[in-house]
């Protein structure tokens, strides 16, 4: 597919090769990332794929959980079933057609150039508003850190927050003007590491900085449950890079156990990170776990600075794909480089307006969630499976799980919808 989509995030990273490949052997990707094509071990691909799953959702999920209730966490558990079933659903696609190499390749085989189009649609999206939802954590996390600045510019007040979506934005944006991505790949492949260490310093504050697990917390919050699976969605967004790491293996028969083993760690980890989160702070956790942890402490300081650092290192890996697409809409521009910069320089300021706009992480999120990882994690890949592999001309316990699978996706997706953007327009 053309961006490389890690939800939860890391999203849109170049896969870790091994060194012995031959240039020859390596293909251009519309991401602009050179990927190897059957050269990657085993062991590698599983680092890859928990990369794609291990993201930013893990500060979230503690909200989710408070939102639902303890129940509520049963629906993380069906999603990661539901969600990696889709990704073999995929495998199975790409196995109809050997030139199937990406997500939109998928959408093609079974829609023509229009599913292409709504596979990508979907896709940049998602990554732009990813984008944008790592400004507005920059900005809480480090107003949370240091609530006295702020600053007047012109006779225009801004406050601490809002300076610091700018200035984060301001450093990211020569990240994004790298047009070597080799040099970024190694920056990203810190993301499962990180979320390691945020829920090891995390669990230190409970156990040791005097927080304590204290939250009974509900049972069961019915309004709560649209967000909640929204949220816990949004954990598994990381389908549209399924199709390069299968393409990147060595022995593409053991895609399934990196599915596997990928959807166990992460499932263990983020349910491990809404428990805590919810027995530490019960229904007054936020919408990012970092902000309720008491800064004076070295272990919550981890925690945030870990926070801090993970977004702006995968930031320009998310919007590059979104700048090669937009690229690509003008071959014939006289200067390429100076074009491709303008438009770098202006997505990174068009997602600050954004964030500065939209200032509510969970909201966001669990609208990226509900809609956009709803329907790429979930519905496309049923809708493709169905369309390639023709079995929805005979009834058969595949198609009733399929359809099941569907079904879940859409109600929870409608509703999930609403019930962000009207929690956003009331925060406006």
């Amino acid at each position: 597919m053309a961006p490389e989509q890690l939800d939860g995030f890391s999203l849109a990273f170049p896969l870790l090769h091994d060194e012995s490949q031959n240039v020859e052997d390596m293909e251009y990707y519309s991401t602009g990332c050179k990927l190897d094509l059957g050269s990657t071990s085993f062991f590698k691909t599983c680092f890859n794929g928990l990369n794609a799953l291990s993201g930013i959702g893990i500060l979230s999920v503690p909200y989710a959980l408070a939102s639902g209730g303890w129940l509520s966490l049963m629906l993380l558990f069906v999603i990661a079933l539901a969600t990696f079933y889709t990704g073999l659903l995929l495998q199975r696609c790409m196995d109809v057609d050997l030139n199937i190499r990406t997500y939109p390749d998928i959408g093609e085989q079974a829609f023509g150039k229009k599913g292409r189009l709504m596979v990508s649609i979907f896709m940049y999206l998602e990554l732009y508003l990813v984008a944008t939802g790592f400004l507005i954590l920059e900005g809480d996390n480090l107003h949370n850190l240091f609530p006295m600045v702020g600053f007047e510019i012109f006779g225009q007040v801004i406050d601490g927050r809002q300076s610091f979506i700018l200035i984060s934005g301001l450093v990211i944006l020569p990240s994004v003007c790298f047009y070597n991505l080799n040099m970024l790949s190694y920056i990203s492949a810190s993301g499962v590491f990180a979320c390691i260490i945020i829920l090891g310093s995390i669990l230190w504050t409970g156990v040791f900085d005097g927080v304590g697990f204290h939250g009974k917390g509900t049972t069961l919050n019915w309004k709560g449950i649209p967000t909640a699976f929204s949220l816990y969605a949004f954990c598994y967004c990381a389908h549209p890079v399924f199709p390069t790491l299968y393409t990147s293996m060595r022995k593409k028969n053991q895609f399934s156990t990196v599915l596997l083993v990928g959807f166990v760690f992460c499932t263990i980890t983020y349910a491990a990170m809404a428990v805590l989160g919810y027995l530490m702070f019960g229904s007054e956790v936020q919408s990012q776990i970092t902000l309720n942890l008491p800064i004076e402490k070295l272990s919550s300081r981890v925690a945030i600075y870990t926070t801090l650092v993970n977004p702006i290192s995968k930031y320009a890996l998310i919007v590059v794909p979104i700048v090669n697409a937009t690229e690509n809409w003008f071959p014939y521009c006289c200067n390429r480089r100076l074009f491709s910069l303008l438009i770098r320089t202006a997505l990174v300021f068009s997602t600050i307006i954004v964030a500065l706009t939209v200032p509510f992480f969970g909201s966001l999120m669990s609208l990226v969630g509900a809609f956009l990882s709803v329907t790429g994690s979930i519905l496309l890949p049923c809708l493709c499976y169905l369309k390639i592999s023709g079995i929805y001309h005979k009834f058969g316990i595949e198609l009733v799980i399929i359809i099941g699978v569907m079904l879940m996706g859409i109600s929870a997706g409608i509703v999930g919808t609403y019930t962000s953007i009207v929690e956003i327009i009331g925060q406006l």
